[in-house]
């Protein structure tokens, strides 16, 4: 392999690296699917209609578990949905 070529891979990889919030993590509620970080994210009322209520909740923070999994979703102050963590 060149050098050209391996700075060509290097570079994808730290892009794709850096750029993490492209590949965004959603939540699917029955024929549901949840997402959030942008202007057309549901909110609190949205995904309390669609997801039903958390398996636990810190004021912004709402967490969702299933199959021994954890999804946490942050909302912003004005309730938007901005952020899905799988953990």
């Amino acid at each position: 392999m060149t050098n050209k070529a391996r700075l060509i891979g290097a570079s994808i990889f730290v892009s794709i690296f850096l750029n993490q919030s492209a590949f965004a993590y959603a939540l699917r509620c029955g024929t549901h699917l949840i997402s959030g970080g942008d202007r057309d994210s549901p909110g609190k009322y949205e995904v309390l209609k669609r997801c039903g209520e958390p398996d636990f909740q810190s004021g912004n923070t709402w967490v969702y578990r299933s199959g021994g999994r954890a999804t946490v979703l942050s909302f912003s102050s004005n309730g938007q949905l901005y952020d899905i963590q799988k953990e």
